[in-house]
């Protein structure tokens, strides 16, 4: 039987996405590769089913020796791989029912502007900030990195700052132009977030953009960034800005929350909610949320009455606040998703039929 080329098969996979614009990749033992087109799950049923073997071949492949290493250790590993012609993927490799898979995340290798994402063009104005905490949140898969890339990029354009980014792999690879840029990975050129967290604080360092707030070490220490005179970005898993504000709270044991309640009230920037919605003529487009801390905001933050912020987006158009549900209007009304969708995409299906 004739060895595999896995190399050559996942340049195949890999032509295949690029195509068909597609977002990701899967591969699992018993199944076909599996690729993500237009949010929708397609088995390449030419390709033959994969074995523990095969996934074992790509892992070869896409992996460092070092993450290899953890993978057979933990179970679970994060990676990046750059293909030829500068196609990226962010991915995880993993176990599950005791064999392999992996799955590939497409990262495009040109960073979008915001105006070619159809995001607010509020969201350049806290680029311009010279210290703060800003936050894009949403679950996977929502866009969170690739905004935060275009808002990092603006700055990069734009300011002569010291930029660094910590990220778990790194994703968009940035070229320096007006600002210098430097891009730290976990597991590679620093422990983990918290160690390159506290780094920043000896590296002259004047905007940070932390891949993912994991823990309460790197929220205090992020935070904490934000108040001596840094620009932070970075992302949660949460829902939307009133999720965001208890988590972070929530992630701290009780005597310490009143502190970082403090702290947030004083250093937060603004919060940004996204949703990736499909158009009704193929593929996606974002509805967001908006919430900029102002006097009232960091009032409710510190008097605990985060359940009354989305109360304040609702009301706080003119501030430059921005509505999940109103978005979702206007898209319906632009003809750019259908009723259903924005029902389905939709955190508070209540308010949005008032405005139906």
């Amino acid at each position: 039987m004739a060895e595999v080329d896995y190399k050559r098969e996942l340049d195949d996979l890999i032509e295949i996405i690029v195509s068909e614009k597609g977002s990701d990749i899967h591969l699992s033992v018993g199944s076909h590769p599996v690729v993500r087109v237009t949010g929708a799950l397609v088995p390449l049923i030419k390709k033959p089913i994969l074995t523990a073997a095969d996934i074992y071949g790509f892992c070869d492949v896409l992996i460092s020796t070092g993450r290899r290493e953890l993978f057979t250790k933990t179970s679970e590993v994060d990676f990046s791989y750059g293909a030829v012609g500068g196609v990226r993927f962010r991915g995880n490799a993993y176990h599950q029912q005791g064999t392999p898979s992996i799955a590939l995340r497409h990262i495009p290798n040109v960073i979008r502007t915001l105006d070619d994402l159809k995001l607010p063009p509020i969201l350049k104005s806290f680029t311009d900030r010279p210290q703060g905490f800003f936050l894009c949140v949403g679950p996977v898969g929502q866009g969170k990195s690739t905004t935060l890339a275009a808002m990092i990029q603006i700055i990069n354009q734009t300011r002569a700052d010291h930029i660094v980014t910590i990220e778990d792999p790194i994703e968009y690879v940035y070229t320096p132009d007006q600002a210098l840029i430097e891009q730290r990975e976990v597991g590679t050129d620093t422990t983990d977030f918290p160690a390159g967290l506290n780094a920043v604080f000896r590296q002259d360092i004047d905007v940070i953009l932390v891949g993912e707030m994991r823990n309460a070490e790197t929220i205090a220490t992020a935070v904490t960034a934000a108040e001596t005179g840094h620009l932070v970005f970075s992302t949660l898993h949460t829902n939307n800005a009133s999720q965001t504000i208890d988590r972070i709270i929530d992630s701290f044991p009780a005597g310490q929350q009143d502190q970082i309640r403090i702290q947030l009230a004083g250093s937060l920037m603004g919060i940004f909610s996204q949703r990736l919605v499909p158009r009704i003529e193929g593929g996606m487009v974002p509805a967001f949320e908006l919430l900029i801390n102002n006097s009232a905001v960091s009032n409710l933050i510190r008097e605990r009455r985060s359940h009354e912020i989305q109360s304040v987006i609702e009301t706080g158009l003119e501030h430059g606040m921005i509505d999940m549900n109103r978005s979702l209007v206007e898209l319906v009304r632009k003809g750019e998703i259908t009723v259903e969708n924005a029902f389905a995409y939709s955190v508070n299906p209540k308010g949005l039929e008032r405005l139906m």
